[in-house]
């Protein structure tokens, strides 16, 4: 196992691990949940800033008038409890999904 991959790896993500991930047949080994290769760096971050950018654009218009007196580091607080999760959770896994249906390079064979 390479040095950045802790033998208590629990729930793997595409990109970790990739040697653990290469014979999944064998037990005891990680395995993704789909044959699908992760799609390159520069794309992740893309689809990240697409889903957090207007979740925080949106989040700071909706709680402007709520969070007024507030210090701007509770309100990035506050913020980034509601953004991270929808971002993770919902908006990228989306984008993901409609990144691998429509502009994933197709494998031929």
């Amino acid at each position: 196992m390479p040095p950045s991959c802790s033998s208590d790896v629990t729930t793997p993500t595409v990109g970790d691990c990739k040697e653990a991930h290469r014979d999944s047949a064998q037990p005891g080994s990680l395995s993704l949940s789909s044959s699908r290769t992760a799609p390159p760096i520069h794309v992740r971050a893309a689809l990240t800033w697409l889903a957090i950018f207007p979740l925080v654009a949106i989040g700071l218009t909706a709680m402007a008038p709520f969070t007024v007196g507030w210090a701007p580091l509770l309100r990035a607080f506050v913020l980034t409890l509601v953004v991270v999760p929808l971002a993770v959770y919902l908006v990228v896994p989306r984008l993901m999904t409609i990144y691998d249906r429509y502009l994933a390079p197709r494998r031929k064979g």
